[in-house]
């Protein structure tokens, strides 16, 4: 699973230097989270941290991008040797 984040965004920009894969970005008129790099953090820490750090928690599960912890862990393999 990627995660997203919803138009009740309020820009405050904390979760975007929390991502260890910078999946986050600003958008057009609010943070994204590109879902080929979110990897909800697995192989990095226990919890996604901008999740942990959101104060409007707007941060859900994406459901056009439903990954087990398998393939998140693969994506993140893949994520950190191409670093």
């Amino acid at each position: 699973m990627a995660l997203m984040i919803t138009d009740e965004c309020i820009n405050c920009d904390v979760c975007e230097p929390e991502c260890p894969n910078d999946a986050i970005s600003m958008g057009e008129l609010i943070y994204e989270i590109d879902p080929h790099k979110c990897t909800e953090c697995v192989g990095h820490f226990d919890e996604p941290q901008c999740m942990q750090v959101c104060p409007v928690s707007c941060i859900p599960v994406n459901p056009d991008f439903m990954e087990s912890r398998e393939v998140l862990l693969k994506k993140y393999e893949l994520l950190t040797q191409a670093k």
